[in-house]
């Protein structure tokens, strides 16, 4: 979405209710302190401009999902796509999902965490910064609720190699990954994420599995 698009989509909408900044949120993530009701709470990490969160929350109201995207700009313009759908079951963070997890989430409190398409770090001297390294994948784990999943999709087969190699390590009470199919899309917007509809459409495997804790 061209930068111009994203200012003017967001400026149609109040985004105070679906935008919460880190400093505003409460000491523990959970559905009831932050929707107010106890329904399953799942969370992405790494929303881009939303189109997950957008179809997830329609498809699934009796679920709720928080969105957290690191680049502020598109934290905003998944917020205003929230917005424009009237999702009051779905809210996005800007900032760093990270200590999120490791200090606010309670144990055993999540009903999924998602994981699209992370930014692979290409260069060997970075790739300590991706996402899904030990600390993270452990953290997470520890927040899913019994019967929880984590989905994790890329289209970079070395990430996909690694992550399951570390989730064999540090979560290995998760068991083997289950391999998930992809849906056929009828329409353009009919994709997990942005970056699933690119690699598809220009051809690119797309490596996809889903994780459950006993």
């Amino acid at each position: 979405m061209p930068r111009h698009s994203i200012r003017s989509t967001v400026s149609k909408f109040d985004l105070t209710p679906i935008l919460r900044e880190p400093d505003a949120l409460p000491a523990e993530l959970t559905s009831q302190s932050l929707f107010g009701n106890d329904s399953p709470l799942e969370i992405e990490v790494g929303s881009g401009k939303g189109l997950f969160m957008q179809t997830v929350s329609g498809k699934q109201p009796e679920s709720n999902f928080l969105g957290i995207e690191i680049a502020r700009k598109y934290a905003v313009a998944a917020a205003a796509r929230l917005a424009r759908a009237e999702r009051t079951n779905a809210l996005m963070v800007p900032g760093n999902a990270e200590p999120l997890f490791a200090d606010r989430i309670p144990d055993g409190s999540l009903a999924a965490v998602h994981v699209y398409f992370p930014d692979p770090w290409w260069k060997s001297r970075h790739k300590s910064r991706r996402v899904l390294n030990e600390t993270f994948i452990a953290n997470a784990t520890r927040c899913l609720a019994s019967g929880g999943r984590f989905h994790f999709w890329t289209d970079v087969l070395d990430y996909f190699e690694s992550t399951i190699e570390t989730m064999a390590i540090v979560s290995p009470q998760l068991g083997p990954p289950i391999p998930e199919e992809a849906a056929a899309a009828e329409h353009d917007l009919d994709y997990r994420t942005h970056f699933e509809r690119r690699s598809r459409q220009h051809a690119i495997p797309v490596y996809r599995v889903c994780y459950h804790k006993p």
